[in-house]
């Protein structure tokens, strides 16, 4: 294959939101008398959010009627944002921006693939937003991971075909969502959870451009 381009997931790839997640909901679950491990939170890893507040319902024993669950939702995500709206260039991961400066320079368009409403954001905090040729987020995608909808559209937006594509990601689903666009996939993390991808590494610290084009340039 030539590689044309490289989509990128968001949390855990390029910077580490998931902890921000994580205060937010143990303060709602302290809020509303319970706690809320981090052994809890595992569960909600790749949930949607409503699914998620279910779960720490489910925890803390307690039932609500939609109504309320929307405004616990929304009380959940106003509190991410405040987090993240703070965040700093320091917080993005090991080697990511070395590694989309070293793809830009050789010609390779980057764009990233999230389900977060609030990537722009994120993106702009820690001044990565010059490094992305298109951003995919979940304002305009419906379908979650491992539906594709979301690395397809970002090939969509670089005028470049699926095979032509390298994904980056650190969840299974997302790993199953490029796999089934046609892309191939660089996992970020285990092995044992990431093995449907073609390439597993622990972080992009680990990546350069040669590594890339040895890995897949003879695949097909």
């Amino acid at each position: 294959m030539t590689i044309q381009a490289c989509l990128f997931d968001l949390d855990g790839v390029i910077v580490d939101t998931a902890k921000y997640h994580y205060i937010a909901w143990k303060e709602l679950a302290n809020e509303l008398g319970f706690d809320f491990t981090e052994t809890d939170n595992e569960r909600l890893k790749g949930v949607s959010r409503m699914a998620s507040l279910d779960i720490l319902l489910e925890i803390g024993g307690l039932t609500f009627d939609d109504e309320k669950k929307q405004q616990l939702a929304t009380r959940k995500n106003d509190r991410y944002v405040e987090y993240i709206t703070r965040m700093q260039a320091d917080e993005v991961l090991p080697g990511a921006k070395d590694f989309l400066t070293e793809l830009r320079a050789a010609g390779i368009q980057t764009a990233l693939g999230s389900a977060s409403k609030n990537a722009p954001t994120i993106l702009e905090r820690v001044g990565l937003t010059p490094y992305f040729d298109a951003i995919i987020d979940g304002n305009s995608t419906s379908k979650a991971k491992p539906d594709p909808e979301v690395f397809l559209k970002g090939a969509e937006a670089l005028g470049v075909k699926p095979a032509n594509c390298v994904v980056f990601e650190d969840a299974e689903a997302g790993v199953e969502a490029a796999l089934a666009g046609g892309m191939k996939c660089v996992g970020i993390g285990s092995p044992l959870v990431l093995a449907k991808a073609n390439l597993v590494v622990d972080g992009l610290h680990q990546m350069n451009v040669a590594l890339l084009r040895k890995s897949f340039s003879q695949t097909t």
